[in-house]
Order: C-alpha cells, then sequence, then structure tokens
C-alpha cells in the first residue's frame, strides 16, 4: 500500500498534522494563560539569607493581594485590581525587606512572562507565557519562585478540586490534571510546543 502511496503525499500529511497540532497547542496554552495570573518573584541573590528574604517577601505580598482579588471574577478583572495596587504591594514588599534588616530596593510589575513547566504533586502548568506579577529583589540575580496569584493556588499541591472552583473550565482543568484522557500526550503537546518556540525567539530574561 505503501508503494501506490508516494512519500511527497506523506510528507505533506506530515506536515499538515504538524501545523494543525501546533495550531492547536497554541490555541490551548493561550486560553490557559488568559484565565490565570501567575507570581513570579526573583530573589536578590542565591545566598540563603537572601532566598529566605524572598520567601518571606513572597508571603507579604500574597497576604496584601489576597483580599484585593478576593472579589475578582476573572483574570482580567484581576489584572485591574493588581495594576491599580503595584505602588501599594511594593510599598509593603519593601516594608517586608527592611523588617528583615535588608535595603534592597523592590520593584513590583505586571507584565507577560515566560515560565518553564511548573509541576505540583497531582498538576502541572505548561511551559508558555504568563501575565504576572513580577517582584524583583535587589538585582534579582537569584533562583526565582513561582506559583498562580489569580486564582490563588499558591500552595504546595494543587488538587483537581481547587481547580474546579476556581476559574478554569473543564477543559483548562483537564490540560493541567494528570487524571483526564489523553493528558500526557495533550500536556507534552503544549510544553514542547511552547518551550520551542521560546528558545527560537532568544534568551529573554
Amino acid at each position: 500500500m505503501l508503494r501506490q502511496f508516494p512519500w511527497r503525499q506523506l510528507l505533506a500529511l506530515f506536515l499538515i498534522f504538524l501545523v494543525f497540532t501546533c495550531l492547536w497547542a497554541e490555541a490551548q496554552q493561550d486560553r490557559l494563560a488568559e484565565e490565570v495570573i501567575r507570581l513570579h518573584v526573583l530573589a536578590n541573590s542565591d545566598s540563603a539569607e537572601d532566598q529566605a528574604l524572598k520567601l518571606a517577601v513572597r508571603d507579604r505580598v500574597l497576604e496584601e493581594a489576597r483580599p484585593l482579588l478576593a472579589s475578582a471574577a476573572d483574570a482580567g478583572e484581576a489584572a485591574s485590581v493588581l495594576r491599580s495596587h503595584l505602588g501599594y504591594l511594593a510599598y509593603h514588599a519593601g516594608n517586608e525587606i527592611r523588617s528583615q534588616g535588608y535595603r534592597y530596593p523592590v520593584t513590583v510589575a505586571l507584565e507577560d512572562t515566560w515560565f518553564p513547566t511548573r509541576v505540583y504533586d497531582n498538576a502541572a502548568l505548561p511551559a508558555g507565557t504568563y501575565q504576572a506579577l513580577r517582584v524583583v529583589i535587589g538585582s534579582g540575580e537569584g533562583h526565582n519562585w513561582w506559583c498562580v496569584v489569580f486564582p490563588s493556588l499558591c500552595l504546595p499541591a494543587v488538587s483537581e478540586s481547587s481547580l474546579q472552583t476556581a476559574v478554569l473550565s473543564k477543559g483548562e482543568v483537564g490540560l493541567v490534571t494528570q487524571d483526564t484522557p489523553g493528558y500526557v500526550f495533550r500536556f507534552k503537546t503544549v510544553e514542547l510546543w511552547e518551550t520551542l518556540k521560546h528558545t527560537l525567539s532568544g534568551p529573554q530574561k
């Protein structure tokens, strides 16, 4: 049968499949990115002291952000709230730094940021570009820390029920939880495509 099917047609079918797979992966990640806002905290350095400070600042920013976002109906509304309170969050982050005995400057911004895959105990977020509340302590040269500030999923383990009670749709929950049929193929497809895009676009800070 293969003799009756020229290799050019096989190649054309493969390329068509590849194009549609990439378009599907792009759409999946775009939809997921529209529903969540990540939190990205960068430490001043990798010293034990600066890494501990990073976690203290993280906790303070989350403490101040949670009541602000409590009534947000979706990621767009949450982004609007965060954008109007960037100075407020920076002020409290700075207070936490000073209370820990440091004088580092801190900046807080809401911006598109590329993230590698983040794996929790029973869920994961695929690599890709997400809107993020980005907190940079000092020179921001240390290891970073990230989670999801909206919906509030900054937990050691994210459960499927916590995702379902957030603003994610059933399809989006199915992409990030391992208990759904086809999870591995769907997730890996999105992860590989987004990682390839990021690699081809060149290094980004």
